[in-house]
Order: C-alpha cells, then sequence, then structure tokens
C-alpha cells in the first residue's frame, strides 16, 4: 500500500502535524523574552523611543511618498484613518492588567508617532 493507493480527497483530509523546531518555540517566545529584557526601566524607555521614532518616520514619509507617486491624498488619508482605527481595536481587546503590558504600550508610541509625523507634514504644507 503505497501512496498511489491514497485518493486524492482523502489526502487532503488528512490532519497535517507540523513539527515543533526550536525555532518555532523560539519565535513564540520571542515576545516573553522582550518583556523579560525591558524589566530595566532604562531599555524600557529606549524601546518606547525607538518605536516612537520608527513611526514618526513612517508618518512623515506617507505625504511625501503619495505626493511622489502622484496619489490622490483622501486615499492616502482613508488608509492612514484605517492604519489607526486598526491600531485602536486592537488596543480595545487587551484586557486593562494591574500593570501595564509592554505590546500594549508600544502600540501607543507607534500612535503617537505615526500622529506626529503626519502632523508635521501638515504643518509642512501649510
Amino acid at each position: 500500500m503505497g501512496f498511489n493507493s491514497i485518493q486524492p480527497c482523502q489526502f487532503l483530509l488528512m490532519p497535517q502535524q507540523f513539527q515543533f523546531t526550536r525555532f518555532q518555540r523560539s519565535v513564540g517566545q520571542a515576545g516573553e523574552r522582550l518583556e523579560f529584557w525591558a524589566v530595566n526601566p532604562w531599555r524600557r524607555s529606549s524601546l518606547f523611543v525607538i518605536v516612537l521614532l520608527i513611526t514618526f518616520l513612517l508618518g512623515s514619509s506617507v505625504g511625501t511618498i503619495s505626493g511622489a507617486l502622484d496619489l490622490m491624498d483622501p486615499i492616502g488619508a482613508l488608509l492612514t484613518v484605517v492604519i489607526w482605527e486598526v491600531m485602536v481595536r486592537l488596543r480595545r481587546q487587551w484586557p486593562a492588567p494591574k500593570r501595564a503590558v509592554l505590546a500594549r504600550q508600544l502600540l501607543d508610541m507607534a500612535r503617537i508617532g505615526l500622529l506626529y509625523g503626519l502632523l508635521l507634514e501638515g504643518f509642512k504644507l501649510l
């Protein structure tokens, strides 16, 4: 009984079991390791500043890229509002713990950086 004896429909219905590799464990524990690494207040603050500056750069480049590609401003604004709404809805799904969760704080920093980047671009256009 070889591979040819299995019907194609039966082969697709067989449950796939993936290997539990060291890489998969490492990726699965990345959030916990980052949380443990950021226990130090200086590390946590530097992580917040890095996320804030990266999203500030992304926010300030949205207007530049849409202008260079000759895209319509309402479409760029719509995409930005959709990104913000997704970020707000993601934040609402996390329950409020007694101590602040690192992922929630990083999401807040990303929202602030994106907002400041877009506001700076808006002031440049005035």
